[in-house]
């Protein structure tokens, strides 16, 4: 059941979904998709420009979807990512939080801990991992549309991705499109 309303000009739509017979509701603009920033891409945006060339590219990338698109979506984090970026070189942490201090946090729940440690078995990963398999269960759980990422050997990895797709698809769950910045632009 969606319900439609009006509010700022906007017109917003509720999303009734079930996951794991608990109902969640949350609010999107029809006109925006969604997108869940992972980690990466905070830290592509204020890391020192690299000297490794598929390193740049990816750090000019990030800058240029930042700077042009990122305001064509509603865009959500996580207190995974939060946790994550707070960590390392303070310098850089204050300014990754500064970057992402306006987006919408996603709360955790018993359901999103569910998910994920249902991939950690299903998939077999070393602990080391949960927090990607969590940044997937945020984007399930809410029905985000994509998940931006450069982890591409843990996350935005065609080997995986149909592999979770296979599972998500047994358990009747979303699969978010698991993307690098340069699969989002106009």
């Amino acid at each position: 059941m969606t319900a439609y309303f009006e509010s700022f000009n906007n017109l917003l739509y509720i999303i009734k979904k079930s996951r794991f017979d608990k109902l969640n509701y949350i609010i999107y603009s029809m006109d925006k998709e969604s997108v869940y920033i992972e980690t990466t891409i905070p830290s592509y945006l204020v890391s020192e420009k690299s000297q490794d060339v598929i390193v740049l590219s990816r750090q000019i990338l990030t800058e240029q979807w930042w700077d042009e698109q990122r305001h064509k979506y509603h865009l959500f984090i996580s207190d995974v990512v939060f946790e994550e970026i707070s960590s390392g070189n303070v310098k850089y942490s204050q300014q990754r939080i500064e970057i992402i201090q306006n987006l919408e946090m996603l709360q955790i729940n018993n359901e999103i801990t569910e998910i994920a440690l249902s991939y950690k078995g299903h998939f077999n990963l070393p602990d080391g991992l949960i927090r990607d398999l969590f940044h997937i269960a945020f984007c399930v759980y809410y029905n985000i549309n994509f998940l931006l990422t450069w982890n591409c050997t843990h996350l935005a990895n065609i080997h995986f991705i149909k592999q979770l797709k296979k599972f998500n698809e047994k358990n009747k769950l979303i699969t978010p499109d698991i993307i690098t910045p340069d699969l989002l632009m106009d």
